[in-house]
Formats: C-alpha cells, sequence, structure tokens
C-alpha cells in the first residue's frame, strides 16, 4: 500500500527508468517496421530480442517495488492506496507530471477522478 506521497516519490524515483522504458519501447518500435524488409543496419531478430528483454526487466522491476503497470504504450502505473476509507488505485499516465489522479480499483481507469 502507498501513500499518495510515497506514490508520488516513487514515481520521480523511477523516472529515469521510465524514461528508459519509453526510449526503448519507441527503439523497438521502429527496429520492428525497419525489419519488415529483412536484416537492417540498425540490428536484426538479436537487437530485437535484447529490448524485450530491458522492457521486460524494467516491468518487472516496477512490479519488483509493488507497482501495477497497467501498460506500456502508454505507459499506465497503478499504486494500490486508501482514500477515504476505501482501496484505491493512485494512477499515472505517461505524459503526466505528477500522480493527479485515482480511481477506485473495481472501476478501473474509466473511473478516475482528480485527486
Amino acid at each position: 500500500m502507498f501513500t499518495l506521497a510515497q506514490a508520488r516519490h516513487m514515481v520521480a524515483t523511477l523516472r529515469p527508468l521510465i524514461d528508459e522504458l519509453i526510449t526503448l519501447r519507441a527503439d523497438l518500435a521502429e527496429l520492428t517496421v525497419e525489419m519488415a524488409g529483412g536484416p537492417t543496419r540498425s540490428g536484426g531478430l538479436p537487437e530485437i530480442k535484447a529490448l524485450e528483454a530491458r522492457i521486460h526487466g524494467l516491468v518487472d522491476e516496477f512490479r519488483g517495488h509493488g507497482i501495477q503497470v497497467k501498460g506500456i504504450a502508454p505507459v499506465l502505473l497503478d499504486f494500490a492506496g486508501v482514500r477515504d476509507d476505501r482501496p484505491v488505485l493512485w494512477c499515472w499516465l505517461e505524459g503526466d507530471t505528477d500522480i493527479r489522479w485515482y480511481h477506485r480499483i473495481e472501476c478501473g481507469f474509466a473511473g478516475r477522478r482528480r485527486i
């Protein structure tokens, strides 16, 4: 369980890893498109597998901190917490500068509300 302050601290602390995930995702997308015609100067299947492995490693690292990774395109991270005596998920979406949203667990992303 995270307080809102703890969740915000985790986003700030892990920001370099979040940025790395975003870069790797873009690199993987570009290489995959380039590979449509076969190996390129940018690489081939070994480079694709290496990018995928690093992405999975980052996701595992986030999960190891108790963070729920709901998506990587865009990056969507949820942090279990409590608000008004109800279990909620503090919600961070790629592009957000801070955690400014939450939703009840049973409502999902569609139930997001401003903090």
